[in-house]
C-alpha cells in the first residue's frame, strides 16, 4: 500500500533493499490553493502584529488612563509589564492550540486563534477607565492581554507549520518568509493608524479618549481576515497523515510515541530547546525594533510620541519588502547560514545602531534604526522556515507551539521590559545593545546545531514539489540526490512498525 503521511507505508523492494520512491508517492502542489493558505494565514499574522504594534506605539499615551496618579515612569513600567504579561499566557495558547492543531486540523484551530484574538483586542477599546472604575481598569486591561496572549500562542506556530506543510520544499524559506512580511507590515499599520490620530487628535485626546480607536479598528480587520482564513483548506500534509492515521491507527501509534504535551516534550525536547534558543535569540532584536523603540525614543531620547512613531515606519515598510528576498536567499545558500548572517549582524551593529540613535537627530536615528532592521530581516522571518523543519508532520503544530511561545514569553516580548529596567538600572542607554549582542552570540553558537532543511523533504513527509515534471525528475535522481533521505520518509521506517 501507498499512504502519504507519517505512517509507514509498505513499499520496500521484493530483494529487501531501501523502499524506492514513486512520482505517486510526490506531493504535487496545487498553486491555487498554496496562494489562498499563504493569503489566509498572512492576514492573520498580519492582525495580530496590528495590535502588537497599536499597544507598543500607545505605551507612553495610555498610561493616564488607568493610573492616572501614577508618575510617568510608573506609567510606563506598569503598560511594558502589561505587554509582557501578554507573552507569559503565550505558552499556554501554544500547548492548548497546538495539541488541538495535531488532532482536528491546523485549519480550524488557525481560525478560532483569529476570532479569539480580534475580540480581545476590540474589547480593549471599550474598557472603562480609571475615572469609572478605578484600579479594576487596570485588572481588565491585564486580562484582556492575557486573553490576546493565550490566543496569539497558537497563531504563529500554526501559521508558520501550515505554509511549510503547504510550500514546495525548493521554495519554503521563500514562502514561509511572507508571514514576517505581513507581521511587519501589520505592525506598520498599527503604528501608522497611532500616528494619523496623534496628528489629527492631539495628545490630549489621545490620552483621553482617542488611544480606544486603534483597538476599535480591530473588530472589522479581524472580520476581514476571518473571511479569508476560512478559505483556505487544510494542508495535504497534514490532511495524508490524518486519512494514514484513520487507516492504519496501530501503526501511527507505534510509529509516533509522543501523547499530549507530555509525550511531545519526552520525544522531542532536544529540538524543542534548539528551537527555544534560536527563537529567543531572533526575537529579542526582533521586539527591540518594533515594541520597544518607540519608548525608547520617547523615553530615553526625548522625542515627541509622534516624532518617534513617523521615524520607525519606513524603516519597517522597507525591512517587509525586503524579507521575501532573505527567505529566498535561505533556498540558495542555506537556512543556517543566513541565520549566521542575522546574528553576526546583530553583534557588529548593535553598538553603532545605539551610538547613531544617541546623537538625537533625526538622520541619525533614522541610519540607526536601520542598522538593527538589518539583522532582523535576515534573523526572524527564516525561523518561520526553519523551525517547523525540526518536527515531523504529527508533532510539528505541539513542538512549535511550545518551543516558539516559551522562548517568546521568556525573551521576546519581555525586552521591552527587560531592556528598560536595565537602563534604569545602570543609567546606560548602551545597555540595550548589550543585551541584544549577548543573546545573538548565544543565537550563534545554536546555529551550530540546527540541521540544514533548505530544499528539503520536511521530517516524515514525502517531498513537495512545483509540477509533475519535478516529481518525475526527482524519482530519477533519487540514488544520487543527496536533498532526499529515503529512510527519513515514512517508508523508510518499515522496519520500525509491522504492516499488516
Amino acid at each position: 500500500m501507498t499512504v502519504k503521511g507519517d505512517v509507514t507505508t509498505d513499499q520496500s523492494s521484493k530483494d529487501g533493499h531501501s523502499p524506492r520512491l514513486k512520482a505517486s508517492d510526490i506531493n504535487v502542489v496545487d498553486q491555487r490553493m498554496l496562494k489562498k493558505a499563504l493569503g489566509g494565514t498572512v492576514v492573520g499574522n498580519a492582525m495580530e502584529w496590528y495590535d502588537i504594534g497599536v499597544f507598543g506605539y500607545l505605551i507612553t499615551t495610555m498610561g493616564p488612563a488607568f493610573l492616572p496618579e501614577a508618575d510617568k515612569t510608573v506609567q510606563t513600567l506598569f503598560l511594558l509589564g502589561t505587554f509582557a504579561v501578554t507573552f507569559i499566557a503565550r505558552p499556554v495558547g501554544g500547548v492548548v492550540f497546538g495539541w488541538l492543531g495535531d488532532k482536528v486540523g491546523r485549519q480550524k484551530v488557525l481560525a478560532a486563534t483569529l476570532m479569539l484574538m480580534a475580540a480581545s483586542t476590540f474589547a480593549v477599546g471599550l474598557l472603562p477607565g480609571y475615572a469609572q472604575i478605578g484600579a479594576w481598569a487596570a485588572v481588565l486591561l491585564v486580562v484582556l492581554k492575557l486573553l490576546q496572549g493565550f490566543s496569539t500562542g497558537g497563531e504563529y506556530a500554526g501559521a508558520t507549520t501550515f505554509v511549510c506543510e503547504y510550500a514546495p520544499d525548493k521554495r519554503r524559506g521563500f514562502f514561509a518568509s511572507f508571514l514576517d512580511m505581513g507581521s511587519f507590515i501589520g505592525f506598520a499599520l498599527g503604528a501608522a493608524t497611532v500616528s494619523v490620530l496623534q496628528i489629527t487628535l492631539g495628545q490630549a485626546a489621545m490620552e483621553e479618549w482617542g488611544w480606544r480607536l486603534p483597538f476599535l479598528v480591530a473588530g472589522p480587520l479581524g472580520l476581514i481576515a476571518l473571511y479569508f482564513r476560512n478559505r483556505i483548506e487544510e494542508s495535504p500534509q497534514f490532511q495524508a497523515a490524518l486519512d494514514a492515521q484513520e487507516a492504519a491507527a496501530a501503526e501511527a501509534a507505534a510509529a509516533d510515541p509522543a501523547k499530549g504535551p507530555v509525550g511531545i516534550l519526552k520525544t522531542y525536547w532536544r529540538p524543542i530547546v534548539l528551537a527555544m534558543i534560536l527563537a529567543g535569540a531572533a526575537n529579542t532584536v526582533g521586539y527591540a525594533l518594533t515594541s520597544y523603540m518607540p519608548t525608547y525614543l520617547t523615553e530615553s531620547k526625548g522625542y515627541d510620541p509622534v516624532d518617534g512613531t513617523l521615524l520607525t515606519i519606513p524603516v519597517l515598510l522597507v525591512m517587509a519588502l525586503c524579507i521575501p528576498l532573505t527567505g529566498k536567499l535561505s533556498d540558495r545558500i542555506g537556512r543556517r547560514p543566513v541565520l549566521w548572517i542575522g546574528a553576526g549582524s546583530t553583534v557588529l551593529f548593535a553598538m553603532p545602531a545605539f551610538v547613531l540613535i544617541g546623537i538625537g537627530d533625526v538622520w541619525s536615528t533614522f541610519a540607526g534604526l536601520s542598522l538593527i532592521a538589518i539583522p532582523v530581516a535576515f534573523y526572524v522571518p527564516n525561523l518561520a522556515s526553519a523551525l517547523p523543519a525540526l518536527f515531523p508532520t504529527s508533532a510539528r503544530y505541539s513542538s512549535m507551539g511550545i518551543a516558539y511561545n516559551f522562548s517568546v514569553a521568556l525573551f521576546g516580548g519581555t525586552t521591552p521590559f527587560l531592556v528598560q529596567g536595565l537602563i534604569k538600572a545602570t543609567g546606560d542607554d548602551m545597555a540595550p545593545a548589550y543585551y541584544l549582542m549577548a543573546t545573538s552570540v548565544i543565537g550563534a553558537v545554536a546555529i551550530l546545531f540546527l540541521r540544514e532543511s533548505a530544499r528539503r523533504p520536511l521530517p516524515g513527509s514525502m517531498p513537495s514539489v512545483d509540477t509533475e515534471a519535478e516529481a518525475h525528475e526527482l524519482v530519477a535522481s533519487q540514488d544520487h540526490n543527496a536533498l532526499i533521505d529515503l529512510d527519513d520518509m515514512p517508508f523508510g521506517k518499515r522496519a520500525e512498525v509491522p504492516v499488516r
